[in-house]
């Protein structure tokens, strides 16, 4: 009589110990996917939850040696497909590996595994006085390791930067298993070729981050808010484009369409008003900031603003800044939804506002617009009904028509939530074949056997 043949997943998980496997149904269900929509996925056959980085790399190893697709996973909380799993797959989930190895104050940096919670890790420098400024708005579940993996942004991007500014260092573990070491712990370096920072923003694809060393800046001022409510679209875009080219820089700079403001006062019962085309919220850390935000005060009344509110007291920021919080809380509870994450020349943002609006009007659908003003980072968010096909139908041609528009504008296809799955196809109308060719090889010389995220980003 013959003996059953082991499958490769199986001769994978033979080769792990036991106590990284998880084989239990119903928690491997949980890691099937993230918190995309019209993102394919399946349950893995397992999960792996390693404690350090050798045991990632013997997990990589072992899938490598097998041919096992492999989908490395933070919190599970993006918004793109990228942490979908595939039929057949294994999920590596970073989770256990949460350790803030070392907060450095004289260097100003930080060195953290990749299951830190960004919040954490900013509760940590502000302890030590200092500032780790990436606050996606995930920023309370979503962890460093998928941060870095997106290159994540945030509300604050408009003054310091995304993720990516931020990291100095990796460590990462190859396809096959091989450790490799990025960057330095200095101010400044040069030599040779830039692998840091072509692994931030790879999402998974070219290998599984340990360990990440990220700079610290000193810990800013008290910021400073302002609110400002305009009747027209048209004067608050040009009150951003007139921020942009004065040469101040706030540290906030978000906006608010009228669905979105409606959606959020229906929601909040704070008495916005229906006449309010457009809500700019605004905030400055500098140390002039009230001067900042009493120069930024006249340009908003100069295009029209009917309502300005600034304030100094942090309650009171908090409250002014409420609007901001509910957005994406409030459109959820109009129905079934599904978010895009585009980005357009500052200029162009009422352009694409403008677009969006007329292709909810042609597709008889619900459509709110919030995001980051300051640096052109919108995302518009389709309400639809799950249920009804025509409906569904309607949210993708709509998600579809403002993606093509985004580019249309000098802009592209996603600014912060990556492409995952959700993009793949349109990675591709962004970029031509010499750039698809280049990023193609690169792939292919970190991971030849393609195991790592098949279907993410690239598709063959």
């Amino acid at each position: 009589m013959n003996a059953p043949t082991t499958t490769p997943i199986q001769s994978t998980l033979d080769a792990l110990p036991t106590d990284i496997v998880i084989t239990d149904p119903d928690i491997v269900a949980g890691y099937a996917h993230d918190q995309s929509r019209f993102t394919d996925s399946a349950p893995p056959a397992a999960v792996l939850a390693p404690r350090s980085t050798d045991e990632v790399a013997a997990c990589l190893r072992a899938a490598h040696q097998h041919a096992v697709a492999v989908i490395p996973r933070g919190a599970g909380s993006g918004l793109s497909g990228a942490a979908n799993a595939c039929a057949d797959s294994i999920v590596l989930s970073l989770h256990r590996m949460t350790a803030i190895r070392e907060v450095d104050t004289v260097n100003r940096i930080a060195v953290v595994q990749p299951g830190v919670v960004t919040a954490d890790l900013r509760a940590r420098a502000a302890d030590a006085g200092l500032f780790y400024p990436p606050d996606p708005g995930s920023v309370d579940f979503s962890t460093l390791g998928g941060n870095v993996a997106t290159n994540a942004g945030g509300i604050c991007c408009v003054k310091y930067g995304v993720t990516g500014d931020f990291v100095l260092g990796l460590e990462v573990v190859l396809a096959d298993g091989r450790i490799l070491h990025t960057g330095r712990r200095t101010v400044k370096g040069v030599a040779g070729y830039d692998l840091t920072h072509l692994l931030v923003g790879s999402e998974g694809t070219l290998g599984v981050i340990t360990e990440i060393t990220v700079k610290l800046l000193p810990a800013p001022r008290p910021a400073q808010t302002l609110v400002a409510s305009f009747p027209t679209l048209d004067g608050a875009g040009r009150t951003v484009s007139e921020i942009a080219s004065s040469g101040l820089t706030p540290s906030m700079l978000e906006i608010l369409d009228r669905t979105t403001v409606q959606a959020v006062d229906t929601l909040s019962k704070m008495g916005i008003g229906a006449d309010t085309a457009a809500l700019l919220l605004i905030q400055s850390d500098d140390i002039d900031a009230a001067e900042v935000l009493a120069q930024i005060e006249t340009v908003c009344e100069g295009f029209g603003a009917t309502e300005v509110a600034v304030s100094s007291d942090p309650t009171e920021a908090a409250m002014l800044l409420e609007a901001r919080r509910l957005a994406l809380p409030a459109l959820e509870g109009l129905g079934d939804w599904l978010l895009d994450d585009v980005a357009v020349p500052c200029s162009r943002i009422t352009d694409l506002i403008a677009s969006v609006e007329k292709i909810a009007a042609e597709r008889e659908l619900t459509i709110g617009v919030f995001g980051h003003a300051g640096d052109g980072n919108l995302h518009p968010t389709i309400i639809y009904d799950q249920s009804d096909p025509a409906s569904r139908e309607a949210a993708i041609s709509a998600f579809n028509a403002i993606t093509q528009r985004a580019l249309e504008l000098g802009g592209t296809i996603t600014g912060e939530h990556g492409v995952g799955r959700l993009k793949a196809g349109w990675l591709t109308v962004e970029h031509d074949t010499v750039s698809m060719s280049v990023q193609h090889a690169v792939k292919n010389a970190l991971d030849p056997s393609g195991i790592l995220n098949p279907g993410a980003v690239l598709t063959r």
